[in-house]
């Protein structure tokens, strides 16, 4: 089988596929839409606690990833939706940080160096820089316990008293974070409309790219997710729509197939089409692939 980085150049463009039946399924549903770049969950969500991987699926994981040309690098595992790393209640923050250091060592036994996660909220029982410190600890908690494994923030709609809407929150997060080689963030295009960073022409991608670079800094942006919003500029509500079918247009993602800045990092589709990922896929390649001609 043909390398998918030799395909399709430095641009990894994929969706989170369904890892139903065992991780090892998702690089082969991955392909099945032309994917050179996949995210996954290694457990169920939206659950606590789930048996440890298999030693077969590990191997028929790695296996198929070799067999269709996905290096880690194009790989973005999603940890658990219950996992709050700035939960104020101590007991809480710990089954959280557990929970976490357990979906990082199924990322290392897997093979795997990037693990996204949502920051955490503050539940309006403490500051915001008192979770932001949280957070930050959680990491490092998690870093001590695991190697290798890079800690991939994800940027969130503003929803509640979720943090992580602002880059000033990103960048105060990673400031505390200890090793700042193994951490990171991933933009999701909805979630950074819905927060208030507008992303609707080529000039306004240029201001809020140059908004990221000066808060927090490119060379941190290890992942995207691509998606649509259903909701407009600044609502803070997080609602995916299909590429071109909502608030933000497709001038956003042409944008980013084009621009290499955003080259060699997974971008993601997470919009509500799951048949129209191909599709997606593609249309975004051609963007790509205009940028090089």
């Amino acid at each position: 089988m043909t390398n998918s980085k030799n395909r399709y150049g430095n641009k990894f463009i994929g969706a989170h596929v369904s890892a139903a039946g065992g991780v090892e399924n998702a690089p082969l549903r991955a392909r099945e839409i032309d994917a050179n770049a996949f995210a996954l969950f290694t457990k169920n969500q939206r659950q606590w606690v789930a048996k440890p991987l298999e030693a077969k699926s590990i191997s028929a994981f790695k296996a198929n990833c070799q067999m269709l040309g996905f290096a880690p690098e194009q790989i973005l595992p999603h940890d658990s939706y219950l996992i709050n790393l700035g939960a104020p209640e101590e007991e809480k923050r710990e089954k959280s940080r557990l929970a976490f250091i357990d979906e990082m060592e199924r990322c290392r036994q897997l093979g795997l160096t990037l693990l996204n996660f949502h920051p955490g909220s503050h539940l309006n029982q403490i500051s915001e820089q008192e979770c932001l410190a949280l957070i930050a600890q959680s990491i490092n908690v998690a870093h001590q316990a695991v190697p290798d494994v890079v800690a991939v923030i994800e940027n969130t709609a503003g929803q509640g008293t979720n943090l992580g809407w602002k880059f000033e929150h990103l960048a105060e997060i990673i400031d505390q974070v200890e090793d700042k080689e193994r951490v990171g963030v991933c933009l999701d295009t909805c979630h950074t409309f819905a927060a208030g960073y507008d992303l609707t022409s080529v000039d306004a991608c240029e201001h809020t790219f140059a908004e990221f670079e000066r808060v927090v800094g490119m060379h941190y942006l290890r992942a995207m997710h691509l998606n649509d919003s259903k909701v407009d500029l600044g609502s803070k509500v997080d609602r995916h729509q299909a590429l071109g079918k909502g608030a933000i247009g497709w001038s956003c993602f042409e944008y980013i197939a084009k621009d290499r800045r955003f080259d060699s990092i997974p971008l993601i589709l997470e919009t509500i089409e799951p048949d129209l990922w191909a599709e997606e896929i593609r249309a975004l390649r051609e963007f790509h692939l205009q940028s090089i001609d």
